[in-house]
């Protein structure tokens, strides 16, 4: 495991800022690495207000978008709303279904089958919207390299707008509007929305046409903030205004498809990696394994019964993948082996039985096992279709592009990405990204990394620290839970492992009389013997609560363990 230490912060800088919001010199550290220097960045970090999220109508087409939604609705024209099969898809759907259906009748969803369609805006889908009369196609999460499918949906008359967050191609699909943040001619401030993200601006902005504030979105922020949390898109900017918002809609006042979902999972409070771990799973085994109109259903259902009949349909479905993908990564790690390919640069393995909906998930299973670019492959109807996963500060969808000769089509981000290509091409495809990895990822990129905040002693861990850190969330993708340093410390004689095949450590630590302080370390409990027998060693950890048996206290979530100082 690689430990990297953040640039310390600027002195002069931090000590302004402490003074200026009489905190400790340690919180303002951390405020001037994220890059909050002043009392106004700061008030805004931890206030965010609805009212500092940008004008939609920064966005290129957004005037066209929403023009052309008022005139479908003048003129009573059926609109369908379109979008991907994953969460940031359904939540999308969900989000405008839920906004059109409140006011206008003319409104249907349309989810493409994952083995029948595939990823993005089908002809099959065009199909269905001409054989039933929709004028109007408004996708979510996909459509900005779909040129074909909307040139032909023009030659049928219906008009398509774009809502993606995607890298466009070099040439946009020909529709009405095209809502993408990416885009080279767009000068939108905030780049990293999800598809989600995308369908809020324009409901906002639709909104805002009807003299109506931001604040009356709200109820909407829910589905935002999930699908900002399983997109793993960084929680700054918009992102975690919509985020912080969204996170008190789930805890206060969720609909009633999220609510039915959470009662199996029970948290006191859910936070950002509720969503990432715990809701994203469920909503997305319904795409994977059977469709995703599924958790559309769910999502948009108003009525409490139905709702939990859905939930329970959809865990149903969430637990068979549990089962899917334990199989099909041991499968795959077998299939490394008898090759000999666990020295590889890379991971790319094939076997045309495998679920199509659960190599994403193998492929990052994989990818924490071996570390490195990972693309799981499986057989789609005539073609292989694959699921790519990539390391810290390898670009998975550069090395694809390097590839494009033997790639029928890909798209995705730096570090997820899917493709299909002819079975005849999959060899050649495995040694030419083999080579293109071998030739650009640089030896760190081969070790796990933990980004360390800063050192600190334990005797400066306090309650007031604890509390105004909490303030720091929602944690994410670019905001995450600040990481210390800290050693040498000393276990009380408390060292044991928990969990199956002890695969837990716990600790009880000291330094320096300063302490106790109980530790849990998830997966470390082969490092036990670094703790014994009243063994000095250095960790890396972050903060956190635990309750037990109702009582509740301040623990280390201990990411490493070091024998010698870093």
């Amino acid at each position: 495991m690689r430990w990297t230490f953040k640039p310390a912060p600027n002195p002069e800088t931090t000590a302004a800022l402490a003074e200026a919001l009489r905190i400790d010199p340690l919180i303002a550290g951390l405020l001037v690495q994220r890059g909050i220097e002043d009392y106004e960045q700061a008030r805004l970090f931890f206030r965010p207000e609805l009212e500092h999220l940008h004008d939609p109508f920064l966005m290129k087409d957004m005037n066209r978008a929403t023009a052309r939604i008022e005139r479908a609705i003048a003129d009573g024209e059926r609109i369908l709303v379109y979008g991907d099969y994953d969460v940031d898809g359904t939540t999308a759907v969900s989000l405008l279904m839920a906004y059109l259906e409140s006011e206008y009748p003319n409104v249907a969803s349309y989810i493409p089958d994952r083995y029948l369609e595939g990823y993005g805006i089908s002809f099959r889908g065009i199909d269905f919207a001409e054989d039933n009369e929709f004028q109007l196609i408004i996708a979510l999460d996909c459509g900005i390299k779909a040129v074909e499918q909307v040139t032909y949906a023009q030659s049928k008359g219906i008009d398509f707008i774009i809502c993606d967050h995607h890298r466009p191609g070099e040439v946009l699909p020909p529709a009405v509007a095209v809502l993408d943040p990416k885009r080279a001619d767009c000068s939108y401030p905030y780049t990293d929305l999800c598809g989600c993200g995308v369908g809020f601006k324009l409901i906002q902005a639709l909104q805002s046409r009807k003299g109506l504030p931001v604040e009356s979105l709200r109820p909407y922020l829910d589905l935002v903030a999930v699908a900002i949390a399983a997109d793993i898109v960084p929680i700054t900017g918009e992102n975690r205004i919509l985020t912080y918002y969204g996170l008190q809609v789930i805890n206060e006042d969720p609909r009633p498809g999220l609510r039915a979902l959470m009662q199996d999972i029970q948290r006191a409070h859910y936070q950002v990696s509720d969503l990432v771990f715990q809701l994203a799973p469920r909503l997305n085994a319904a795409g994977r394994l059977r469709h995703g109109d599924q958790a559309v259903q769910l999502l948009t259902e108003r009525d409490w019964e139905q709702a939990r009949r859905y939930a329970l349909e959809i865990e149903a479905l969430n637990e068979q993948r549990k089962g899917l993908d334990q199989q099909m990564t041991e499968e795959a790690l077998s299939i490394i082996r008898e090759k000999g390919e666990e020295s590889d640069m890379s991971t790319v393995v094939y076997r045309d039985t495998w679920h199509k909906g659960v190599i994403g998930i193998v492929a990052s299973r994989l990818m924490e096992t071996y570390y490195r670019p990972t693309l799981v492959f499986t057989r789609s109807g005539e073609k292989l279709a694959a699921s790519a996963r990539s390391v810290r500060g390898f670009d998975v969808y550069q090395a694809l592009e390097a590839c494009a000769d033997t790639i029928e089509q890909f798209g995705g981000h730096t570090y997820a990405a899917g493709l299909t290509l002819e079975e005849g091409k999959y060899e050649e495809f495995k040694r030419r990204f083999e080579a293109v990895v071998a030739e650009t990822l640089l030896p760190e990129h081969r070790l796990p990394e933990i980004q360390i905040d800063m050192p600190i002693r334990l005797e400066e861990i306090t309650p007031k620290l604890w509390r105004i850190l909490k303030e720091f969330a929602p944690f994410g993708p670019g905001n995450p839970s600040p990481v210390f340093a800290s050693g040498p410390l000393k276990d009380t004689g408390y060292a044991r492992t928990v969990g199956g095949n002890g695969a837990h450590l716990k600790v009880s630590v000291t330094q320096d009389g300063a302490g106790p302080f109980a530790g849990i370390g998830f997966g470390l409990g082969a490092q036990r013997e670094r703790v014994d027998h009243g063994a000095r060693f250095w960790a890396a950890f972050s903060l956190d609560e635990n309750t037990w048996q109702g009582n509740t206290s301040l623990q280390l979530k201990i990411r490493d363990i070091r024998d010698e100082a870093p």
